[in-house]
């Protein structure tokens, strides 16, 4: 029971948000392809929030191999919303990317959305080429690690600091979990010990 109840508020955590978005009023003046940018990004938000628990292996049910697997999956499904989000925002609105891209915007969103951006990308890179750029267990661990915190430290800002089609309350709620899923899978793998290789 409690084991389907972890899985019941994983599943709410990440549908709500994207239902509630989907009932925005904001939706009605805005082209499909600027839509579905937007829920690439509220969809990306809702995976950062399943990648510390399968990092840490706290979701129920899955062995530590199928963590990991299923953390690698999400991690390439990250990829690809981040990537449908700005690839949407660049054909609405080319100007306002480049600006962000250069961090001029006008907008504080933007820049930390920037740098979310690089940072799970490289994270991404650092996932992939694990074994070929021959690092150290622990040095990739804590730069993979670091990589990620920045990632949904920024996001977390971004997401926040933005007034659109994300409902406020359901949009707090799911950065609340984030933060805590990130403060809990840290805590547990203690990447900060170098002495430890868990």
């Amino acid at each position: 029971m409690r084991n389907a109840l972890i899985w019941l508020g994983v599943g709410a955590a990440l549908l709500v948000p994207l239902i509630a978005a989907a009932t925005s009023p904001y939706l009605a003046w805005r082209d499909p392809i600027y839509i579905l940018a937007g829920f690439a990004g509220v969809l990306s938000l809702g995976l950062l929030l399943l990648q510390p628990l399968l990092a840490a292996r706290i979701l129920p049910g899955l062995s530590p191999m199928t963590s990991r697997r299923v953390h690698r999956w999400v991690g390439v499904a990250l990829v690809i919303a981040i990537v449908i989000h700005v690839a949407g925002l660049w054909i609405t609105s080319p100007p306002d990317v480049v600006d962000a891209l250069l961090f001029v915007s006008a907008t504080p969103f933007s820049a930390w959305g920037v740098i979310a951006m690089w940072a799970a990308l490289f994270a991404a890179f650092l996932g992939i080429y694990r074994q070929r750029l021959a690092l150290r267990f622990r040095v990739w661990r804590l730069t993979h690690t670091t990589l990620a915190s920045v990632t949904i430290v920024g996001s977390v800002v971004h997401a926040m600091l933005i007034e659109g089609t994300m409902e406020i309350m359901t949009k707090t709620a799911l950065c609340v979990l984030v933060l805590l899923a990130s403060g809990r899978a840290l805590a547990k793998l203690r990447v900060w010990d170098v002495r430890r290789r868990a």
